[in-house]
């Protein structure tokens, strides 16, 4: 095997050895301050380019024999940090640079906030009888739905590119829909503007 397809998709600057790795989980855990999925995770690292997919699965389970981090339950999938992974957060945090740190802290902040936007407004796509694909999109305040909306499409591609857009801005279709059914077409011309920058 390649020595260097370990390091295929690292920037340069970002991590190569399996104890740095292991320090910045900890710090990501430690300065997020709440559990996040495994798979979320290691994708925060891998791609921005810090570490290697192989190397951050290989330093998250060491984490987890060393008891610096932990499973929430054990039918869990998200981890969180323990006080032993705290104290290396604490103590070691600074052998990494500046830049990882900041990083791959603000991409676990990101994907924390993408991860609500789903739980709150679920987009379920189904199939329908004779084909095409039906995409429901709901908004939710949080206590109680604020908008359903079901639309056909014949592609599974196009179901899947209206689900990766409405994650991007699930606030922007409620104002058009909104703008549109209360008649106020200055706002949509505004909405329609916002679209475009």
């Amino acid at each position: 095997m390649d020595p260097n397809a370990f390091l295929a998709g690292v920037e340069p600057g970002g991590l190569r050895n399996t104890g740095d790795i292991g320090i910045l989980i900890c710090y990501i855990l430690d300065t997020i301050g709440t559990a996040i999925g495994k798979d979320d995770l290691i994708d925060i690292i891998q791609e921005n380019g810090l570490a290697n997919y192989f190397e951050v699965s290989s330093a998250l389970s060491e984490l987890i024999k060393l008891n610096n981090v932990k499973y929430c339950d054990e039918n869990s999938k998200t981890i969180e940090i323990t006080e032993n992974g705290t104290m290396v957060s604490d103590q070691l945090s600074s052998e990494l640079t500046e830049s990882v740190k900041e990083k791959a802290v603000c991409a676990a902040f990101e994907r924390i906030e993408a991860r609500k936007i789903e739980r709150e407004n679920p987009v379920v796509i189904s199939r329908a009888e004779g084909g095409g694909y039906f995409v429901n999109l709901r908004i939710n305040d949080g206590t109680r739905d604020l908008m359903s909306l079901d639309l056909f499409v014949s592609t599974s591609s196009e179901a899947n590119r209206i689900k990766k857009n409405f994650y991007n801005n699930p606030e922007l279709l409620y104002s058009v829909v909104l703008s549109a059914a209360i008649g106020e077409k200055n706002m949509i011309k505004e909405t329609y503007k916002e679209l475009l920058i």
